[in-house]
Parts: C-alpha cells; structure tokens; sequence
C-alpha cells in the first residue's frame, strides 16, 4: 500500500492494513504529515528530549509503517511514486478534488501501467466539490454537533475524537477489502471514493431516520436516548461513582426495580412500558437520581450484572486501557512511541493478530535507510496481505 494520505481518516486505514500484514509505505512531503507537529501540552512537558518522541497524534494512526519523503511537486517525485505505483495493491490519497491530477497522482494516471490497482480516495464533500473538509466542521454541519449539545437550547458540542474522520475510515476500508475481493474475480482493480460529508450522515441512523419519518427534528438530549429510557443518562451514586444504565426492555427495568429495592416503579402505570417511561421521562429520571444517589455505586452495578441490567461505570480513558479487557487492544510499546492502540477489533481463529507492529515512523526512515523507489520485479512482488483469509 502506498499512503499519499495525512492526518487521521488515511492513515488509520493505512495501519488497518499494516495490521493485517500489508506493506504499507507512508509517502509524505518534504514536511511531513501535519500531524507529527500537534502535540499536547502534556506531550512537551513530558521530557527534555520531547521533541524528539513522536506526536501522539501520530503514533495515533500510523504504527506499522515506513516514510519515504516525495516531493510530488516536482518531476523527480512524481516519476518515483509511478515506478512504486507498478507494483503496488493500493493507494491510499486524500486530496482535494483535481489536486492529484495536477501532481500526476490519481488513479486513472496511476492505473494506466497497473491495471489492477485498487485507488483509496478520500474527500471531504465529494468528487466534484473542491471544499477542503475538516472533522469539527463536518460534525457541525451532519448535525452531530446539535445533537451533542446538553439539553434543548444548550451549546451545541463536538465530539472528544474527530468521529467523521474515523467514520470515514471505516467506510474506505470496506471499500477497498470489496474492491479487493473483487479484483479477485474480474483481475481489475477499481477506484473507491469515500467522503467525510456522506460517512457522517450515513451514521446518524435512528437520528436521521426520526427525521425521515416523521418530519420533526430530533431533540438534544445530552447523553440521554430519544426513544428508550433510562438509557445513557449519567448517575452518581453515594460513593461518588458515576455509572450509566442501558435499559432496552421492560424485563430489564423490572431487574433495575428489583435491584434497587423499588418494586412498584415496575407496576406503574407511568413506568411499566418503554413507551410510558418516554413519555414520562422526566419524572423517572428524577427518582433514579435520588435512589442511586443514597446506594453505593459498585455494589449496584455488581448486582445489576448478576440480573444481566446492561450498566457500566463511567472512566476516564487512562481506566478503560488499564482494564484487562483492554489489554488485548494494546500494542507492546516501543522505544520513542509507548506502547499503540490496534486499529483491527476483529478476531478469527482462522488468522492470528499481530503481536507487534513497527513503531510509528520518523520522517524520512525509508529514504535513509537507502529504500530504493525502484518498482519491485515480479520475484520480489508478495501477496500485500498475508494473514488474512485466502479469499483476499
């Protein structure tokens, strides 16, 4: 795979791939990928020798990897990426519409002397719009934002992560593995465009839906849910722990009752039904503010996991990866990185993940290491995903 891609939807795709087992060379400008520059204030507070650690934003996405620096402004780039383009599987761009044109980098220039090339390209409002897209502005424009606010009336909020871009990842990584599959039938590649504006509107789902249906907008809510109560809305308990319930039937609500020692809510006519405790929203949430609020926090979530009442406790990020649930997720760190987030969350007994992946490159390793822009021979041309089903 060649990455021609930058910051974060391209290159979680381009480690999605690495952790399958594909090669993936990160070609990047002179100046590199922006995002080896954004780093926190925690980040270059850490060490005297922060800057050289590698941005976590960029050890975000790009595990797995080597860097080669190309100018592809230039004659000499642009012949370099056409000589590793022969031998390639996948291209992976995120350039504005008719940029990779002018830099001879698109898929029908790429794809005339490699015919099965599948091409990866990334936008933020389409093929035919020139819009540079941008996560917080998207999130604002699909509605995430309005929806993200606190209540009706309140700020509308964006999302911690750049939800869009990862959204937008995912839907070029399942075209590319469909385009890949069928290369398999037909010997051709194909080129697969995904934008940053239709991956976030595909995703809004019941919220769009709502809409569609019924014509009315739907609501904020802060973290509660527009059609199922108690779902999502944030209690403390008397030990200060926060937890969260996931109520999604009538059976699992009598379970709540019964574990919070309140067994006529059941029967109430207001409570009885998921319809009638949306209807009466608010009066419910009231009393569960006020019982959680006198129990102890993880002695109630430990009893509504033995009646099987979907709940949790809120953490921090730092107590989710601490989990041991989370340590498969985890890649071993490395010197100049710590350890990395998988991007793959799927499993099969038919391959095996991988263990450990090379740490996220330094701008320009490939090109001092002596990496050779020379296109492979048909000797040294292997299958770019080696541990994933056959079919592929």
């Amino acid at each position: 795979m060649l990455e021609l891609a930058s910051v974060l939807a391209g290159p979680q795709v381009g480690q999605f791939f690495a952790e399958l087992g594909a090669e993936v060379l990160k070609v990047e400008s002179p100046a590199g990928d922006v995002t080896r520059t954004w780093k926190t204030t925690a980040e270059t507070q850490v060490s005297v020798a922060a800057d050289a650690l590698v941005s976590a934003y960029f050890s975000a996405s790009n595990w797995g990897k080597k860097s080669l620096v190309l100018d592809l402004a230039t004659p000499v780039g642009q012949a370099a990426l056409h000589r590793l383009a022969v031998s390639a599987d996948i291209v992976l761009a995120s350039y504005k519409p008719g940029d990779a044109e002018k830099l001879r980098a698109d898929y029908v220039t790429l794809s005339l002397a490699n015919p099965r090339l599948v091409y990866g390209h990334l936008t933020g409002y389409g093929p035919d719009n020139t819009r540079a897209g941008y996560d917080a502005v998207l999130q604002a424009e699909a509605g995430f934002m309005y929806l993200n606010a606190a209540g009706p009336g309140q700020p509308p909020q964006k999302m911690p992560v750049a939800m869009v871009d990862l959204l937008a990842a995912h839907q070029l990584k399942e075209g590319l593995l469909t385009a890949l599959f069928q290369r398999e039938r037909t010997g051709r590649g194909a080129l697969v465009q995904v934008s940053l504006l239709d991956s976030a509107l595909s995703a809004l789902a019941n919220q769009a839906s709502t809409y569609l249906v019924t014509g009315h907008d739907p609501q904020p809510l802060g973290s509660g849910h527009p059609s199922i109560v108690p779902y999502g809305t944030v209690y403390q308990a008397a030990d200060g722990r926060q937890l969260v319930l996931a109520v999604g039937s009538d059976g699992q609500f009598r379970q709540l009752c019964g574990a919070l020692h309140q067994p006529d809510w059941a029967s109430d006519n207001r409570f009885a039904t998921n319809a009638a405790r949306v209807a009466h929203r608010a009066e419910l949430e009231v009393l569960l503010t006020q019982r959680i609020a006198a129990v102890a926090g993880d002695a109630l979530l430990a009893e509504l996991e033995r009646r099987a009442v979907p709940a949790g406790a809120v953490r921090s990020v730092g107590e989710a990866l601490r989990q041991a649930s989370a340590q498969a997720m985890l890649l071993p760190a490395v010197a100049g990185a710590g350890a990395g987030l998988r991007t793959v969350a799927f499993r099969s007994p038919a391959w095996a993940a991988v263990h450990q992946l090379s740490a996220p490159p330094g701008l320009g390793s490939a090109n001092d290491s002596g990496f050779s822009t020379q296109s492979a021979t048909e000797s040294e041309t292997r299958a770019v995903l080696p541990c994933v089903p056959p079919v592929l």
